[in-house]
């Protein structure tokens, strides 16, 4: 199953990175109606829908690469303390019976939203440049069927716990800073220690 879980991860990976560069186009544009507007008092037409359409697709379709890293909020104040099966469990079937359901529905209507705005070729009402929202509309039932394959790649990774009593390991390519201090801390020796000894 891991050779199925890492290639899953590894779409979502491909996915998620290839629309994070929305985000720098995200800023230039933005930086660039500031200038604009600010300083040469020569606002544009397009600078608000592009802000919302490059938003609206990094959040969908990052949604299957921030689950592939256990990104996603969850309540983890008893689940951190937990044994591994234990954990496998509880998500099992959260899986089961809450995010399959959820994500089908989304998926589902998502679809019939798309369709109809690529239908019409519909464009944005909020300014004269008129640009087409169609696409980030079909982007709601495409960012939904990545998660739920990403959801069956959590589903395997629960298996497998409940298999082993270990989680498998995930792909990382980013990290918490978090993280890397509480890392750094742990593989460095104490220094409280070395000076008492002395």
């Amino acid at each position: 199953m891991q050779p199925i879980i890492l290639a899953i991860d590894q779409l979502s990976k491909t996915v998620g990175h290839a629309f994070a560069w929305c985000i720098v186009i995200l800023s230039l544009g933005t930086c660039y109606e500031v200038f604009v507007r600010y300083l040469l008092n020569d606002p544009t037409s397009w600078a608000f829908d592009l802000s919302y359409l490059m938003y609206g697709a990094t959040f969908y379709m990052a949604g299957a690469y921030t689950l592939s890293r256990g990104g996603h909020v969850r309540a983890d104040m008893f689940y951190r303390k937990w044994q591994p099966k234990t954990q496998a469990r509880v998500e099992l079937l959260l899986y089961v019976f809450f995010f399959f359901p959820g994500i089908l529905a989304l998926v589902i209507a998502g679809s019939a939203y798309g369709l109809e705005s690529l239908r019409l070729r519909e464009v944005s009402v909020n300014s004269p440049a008129g640009m087409p929202i169609w696409p980030l509309k079909m982007m709601i039932p495409v960012g939904a069927a990545l998660i739920a394959v990403q959801g069956f790649a959590e589903v395997l990774r629960c298996l497998v716990c409940l298999r082993t009593g270990d989680w498998p390991p995930r792909l990382h390519d980013v990290q918490e800073l978090e993280e890397q201090i509480l890392q750094q801390h742990a593989q460095a020796p104490d220094a409280t220690a070395e000076g008492a000894a002395r």
